[in-house]
């Protein structure tokens, strides 16, 4: 079991930046992949960035790229999502969901809900002036 802790949200303006944090019960380095999720009000939840714990591999959602960088800190076992340029758009419950050892078509995958086995409770990000 992966217990996942997201933190960082809250209300920012357009243009401003945010840093979302996701904390993991377990190393990120063991054979982890953690995603960042998003679901507005009456849309989809739909993936943003994923980070793999172990070779540091990182994904991106087009409507995010350039905007927003996810890391990882493997001393705490934690991942970020620095967000920049903030548009309204961007307003959401944002989720970190993980799936252990992926498969080798994760790559072309990786966007995909059905791909992650842990969810943490999400964090309300809203952007508004």
């Amino acid at each position: 079991q992966v217990q996942l802790v997201e933190s960082g949200g809250g209300l920012v303006d357009p243009g401003g930046s945010l840093r979302l944090s996701c904390a993991a019960s377990t190393s990120i380095q063991d054979y982890l992949v953690i995603a960042w999720f998003r679901q507005a009000p009456g849309k989809e939840r739909e993936a943003v960035s994923c980070f793999d714990g172990v070779d540091r591999t990182t994904y991106y959602a087009d409507s995010v790229k350039g905007r927003f960088t996810v890391s990882g800190d493997s001393a705490t076992n934690t991942i970020y999502l620095q967000m920049s340029s903030l548009k309204p758009e961007d307003t959401g419950v944002y989720y970190c969901a993980a799936v252990r050892n992926p498969g080798s078509s994760f790559y072309y995958t990786w966007a995909r809900e059905t791909e992650y086995d842990y969810w943490g409770q999400g964090t309300q990000v809203t952007v508004s002036s």
